[in-house]
């Protein structure tokens, strides 16, 4: 009887969801969209200004750059893409299933100085950077003194 129930004490331990799964045959981490839970992927951006641009970046892991779309349009600059969810197999068990999976969509307004003619983007490493120009207008400039 000792033995049965160290056994049951060490199974426990490796799977928290273990009793539920025996009771009532309940697993939290199978059909959570059919649940009413949407996969979601919000990856965290990063907005700064130079003086003489302004610079957007995303962390985007285990995205391909095929899967991101960058586009302006009325001087808002739309970023969107979709993380894959792997593949689950009949028979895996998850002990925790933490990671985002799905579509994401950001926005952002650019300021009039931004130049909506020289955008720049690319991804190194599952982040992605896109640089905005400053207009040239927008540049401080020297003025100098002329005597009469």
């Amino acid at each position: 009887m000792t033995n049965e129930r160290e056994q049951i004490a060490r199974y426990r331990a490796r799977d928290p969801f273990a009793i539920a799964r025996s009771l009532f045959g309940f697993d939290p981490f199978v059909g959570l969209e059919s649940r009413g839970a949407k996969a979601s992927f919000a990856p965290a951006f990063e907005v700064k200004e130079t003086s003489e641009e302004y610079v957007i970046s995303a962390d985007l892991p285990g995205i391909k750059e095929d899967e991101v779309e960058i586009s302006l349009h009325n001087n808002v600059l739309n970023i969107s893409g979709f993380r894959k969810s792997e593949e689950r197999k009949e028979g895996d068990t998850y002990f925790v299933y933490e990671r985002q999976y799905g579509q994401f969509t950001r926005a952002f307004s650019l300021p009039d100085e931004a130049d909506g003619e020289k955008i720049a983007a690319h991804m190194k490493d599952g982040v992605l950077n896109v640089r905005i120009a400053k207009k040239a207008d927008s540049q401080p400039r020297k003025i100098a003194l002329g005597s009469k």
